[in-house]
């Protein structure tokens, strides 16, 4: 566990003294939700309605942005062999690279996400269960997503190739996320769909390990 949570500073130390990721994936955020009532119109019933799909599906795609870098630039200086040839598990090293992907992307969009719903006109009963689908979304995406960076890894325009792979498996956390918060706001209850997130990410956990494993030994070799 120490090389675990060493592995995860590392990457969150590189991060933040190159501290583009995360503002990256904020801006976007912030920029995509703030287009659509540009798009659609300042109407107030319109923009609270589909709010809560609008903010999944910004996160989504904020999620995608520094996905292609996530074992690259490892790849590229060598330091993704040593941590094949270390005493940690390639399984372990993937989990903690989603990790800190998760810190620097998942993290802040969790911070902005109840004000852009507010200047969506979504009604504060929902301010909740929108950070709790979030919270058990965000993490699935990171790992679902490095499943397709160790897929891609080497390979020329890695970017649109992990889009390609990866959005259709987005789309189950993205249906649940956005269906728990319109359940919460229609006074309904959204247990269901977390409990659907919640499984989501159990699943994700160890299925992301090793099938980043197997891809990061194939590209390896």
């Amino acid at each position: 566990m120490k090389r675990f949570v060493r592995l995860v500073g590392r990457d969150l130390m590189l991060a933040l003294r190159q501290g583009s990721d995360a503002t990256i994936a904020v801006m976007f955020f912030v920029l995509v939700v703030v287009l659509f009532p540009f798009g659609i119109g300042p109407e107030p019933n319109i923009l609270a309605r589909i709010a809560a799909g609008v903010i999944w599906v910004a996160a989504l795609l904020a999620s995608l942005l520094s996905l292609d870098r996530l074992f690259q630039a490892d790849f590229e200086d060598g330091s993704l062999e040593l941590m094949a040839l270390d005493s940690l598990p390639l399984e372990l090293v993937a989990l903690a690279k989603a990790t800190a992907h998760w810190l620097i992307t998942g993290v802040p969009l969790l911070v902005a996400a109840p004000l852009l719903a507010l200047l969506l006109g979504m009604s504060r009963d929902g301010f909740g269960v929108l950070e709790l689908t979030l919270l058990l979304g965000t993490p699935s995406l990171s790992l679902i997503g490095s499943i397709g960076a160790a897929l891609t890894l080497g390979a020329r325009r890695g970017g649109v190739l992990i889009s390609l792979l990866i959005l259709p498996l987005f789309i189950p956390v993205l249906i649940f996320g956005a269906a728990a918060i319109d359940s919460a706001l229609g006074g309904l209850s959204a247990r269901p769909h977390l409990l659907v997130l919640g499984a989501l990410l159990a699943a994700a956990l160890p299925m992301a390990a090793l099938a980043c494993a197997a891809a990061l030994r194939q590209a390896l070799e």
